[in-house]
């Protein structure tokens, strides 16, 4: 499930509440940072051009998180990078489409963190991802400047990505957004 994607658009938020900036103590039971995802479809689209791909693409994604705050079952999530590869037989809006991934999280995590991580996300986000194949280690890099988000997983997968590079908005009309693949 090795993939390389490069995207346009971001979709950024913390993966399970709103976003505090990372400076600041996470409020008890919530997890705060950044979460980013890339398909292999176009993710904003004029509705011919996102009902022709709907058939023939987008069954692939890649997700990445860098947790800056909060905790799991008692273990500190603070400082964590995940990425997953998200593989389905059908386009990933379709909610009956039957979902696997493999999940990599940062060789800096601790054995603790790993599966906080993986049950967190088998936990909230078990319905987007499917099952999780297979976990391993690897080195992530996640950047977040201005409106340009990047993640690279050694040996996995790596996306860079600019929320609305000229901050225009297509014309076009009956446009289409995809929903994110976890709740934002």
């Amino acid at each position: 499930m090795k993939a390389l994607l490069t995207a346009t658009l971001a979709l950024v938020a913390c993966t399970i509440c709103p976003a505090s900036p990372s400076n600041i103590a996470a409020p008890a039971g919530k997890i705060t940072g950044d979460y980013v995802e890339a398909r292999t479809a176009s993710v904003f689209a004029g509705a011919c051009h996102y009902n022709g791909e709907l058939v023939t693409t987008g069954r692939e994604a890649i997700m990445a998180w860098s947790f800056t705050g909060g905790s799991y079952h008692g273990t500190d999530l603070s400082g964590v990078r995940a990425m997953a590869s998200v593989t389905s037989t059908d386009n990933l809006s379709q909610e009956q489409a039957i979902r696997k991934t493999e999940l990599i999280v940062d060789t800096h995590a601790t054995a603790a963190q790993v599966s906080a991580v993986s049950d967190l996300l088998a936990a909230k986000c078990g319905s987007a991802i499917g099952k999780i194949v297979n976990v391993r280690r690897a080195a992530i890099s996640f950047s977040h400047v201005k409106t340009e988000y990047s993640a690279k997983a050694d040996g996995f997968a790596q996306m860079s990505v600019e929320a609305m590079p000229d901050d225009a908005c297509c014309a076009q009309p009956n446009l289409v957004w995809y929903s994110p693949l976890t709740a934002l």
